[in-house]
């Protein structure tokens, strides 16, 4: 039987870090200690005029191709998740593979599943390999959620931040990926959107990020530990064996939340929302990254992914690391 483990992590992380005095000098009309206390963020990356998803996943892939010891050429199958692509067509994936210099015409797409893309897009990329379909993909998770925040609503705006992070799949005789869940309710779009669009040349509608914090706060927290034990359940292990929880990086509250109601010891979860913020689809892989090459998450622990965003849509993976 064929299976798919992570064979590599990587991230990256756009220019210097924007502190939250720094919003404050540039005329938001906010504080240090009132975005720390309701948020846990201390600051964020904001990725220049000219930086796009596609250049950000590019950073990352390299260091997760790295990683995990192979070469661009060896990748057959990209999947770049992502809700502020480059274009509107081609996809930030296909450009990504231009980028790398891959030309084997092996598939490259993106996924759209907002802050729980990541996990939507691992979960895809499993079932391609475990098909027996593909012996590598790349993963990635990859925003500029600067580009649609409105500057003056400071309840939204101190939250985001832009980065990419990526993982190397590969097939393998053992499980790697142990489980996972993805899940949707259309119903609660309104409470975190983006109600804007392109038509004939013009933006109409709303083209910035709107979101009823207080109703996103407990749909996530019901959801995202009913994934986490759906994903455990299914994998056949029990929390308490679980080493690591990784969830979406939104907001310390939520993470805090969603540990205390798993039975979850701070110490096992991983949280790195108070350096980069809220970066969507990069969140989880930037978090995983970081914990894999500063030594915490180590070859055989156990580790579970997950996220949830706008749609609303939600997942979770658990990983035999």
């Amino acid at each position: 039987m064929i299976y798919a483990r992570v064979a590599g992590t990587g991230s990256y992380l756009p220019g210097n870090p924007v502190t939250n005095d720094d919003l404050v000098a540039r005329g938001i009309e906010t504080s240090d200690e009132w975005i720390v206390e309701r948020t846990g963020i201390r600051s964020r990356y904001l990725a220049a005029p000219d930086v796009t998803s596609s250049q950000l996943a590019y950073e990352a892939s390299l260091r997760a191709i790295e990683a995990a010891g192979c070469k661009p050429g060896d990748i057959d199958l990209i999947i770049v998740a992502t809700s502020t692509p480059d274009f509107i067509f081609p996809s930030t994936a296909t450009l990504l593979q231009a980028r790398l210099g891959i030309v084997n015409g092996s598939p490259a797409f993106d996924l759209q599943a907002v802050c729980a893309g990541f996990a939507y897009a691992i979960s895809t990329a499993e079932k391609f390999i475990r098909s027996g379909g593909t012996r590598r993909a790349l993963v990635v998770g990859a925003e500029v959620f600067s580009r649609i925040l409105d500057w003056n609503d400071r309840g939204t705006c101190v939250l985001f931040g832009d980065g990419a992070g990526a993982v190397v799949l590969e097939a393998s005789e053992a499980p790697g990926i142990l489980a996972s869940a993805i899940h949707a309710d259309g119903s609660h779009n309104p409470i975190l959107c983006v109600p804007g669009q392109i038509n004939r040349g013009e933006v109409t509608g709303d083209p910035f990020l709107r979101m009823d914090g207080q109703a996103v706060f407990k749909f996530a927290v019901k959801v995202l530990a009913d994934v986490a034990r759906e994903v455990a359940d299914l994998g056949g292990v029990s929390l308490d064996e679980v080493d690591w929880l990784i969830p979406h990086q939104a907001n310390i509250r939520i993470i805090q939340a969603t540990g205390k109601r798993l039975g979850l010891s701070m110490d096992k979860v991983i949280a790195t929302v108070s350096r980069h913020g809220n970066t969507s689809a990069a969140s989880i892989p930037l978090a995983l990254d970081e914990a894999v090459r500063d030594g915490r998450i180590q070859r055989g622990q156990k580790v579970i992914l997950e996220g949830i965003g706008g749609g609303f849509a939600w997942g979770a993976t658990l990983l035999q690391f």
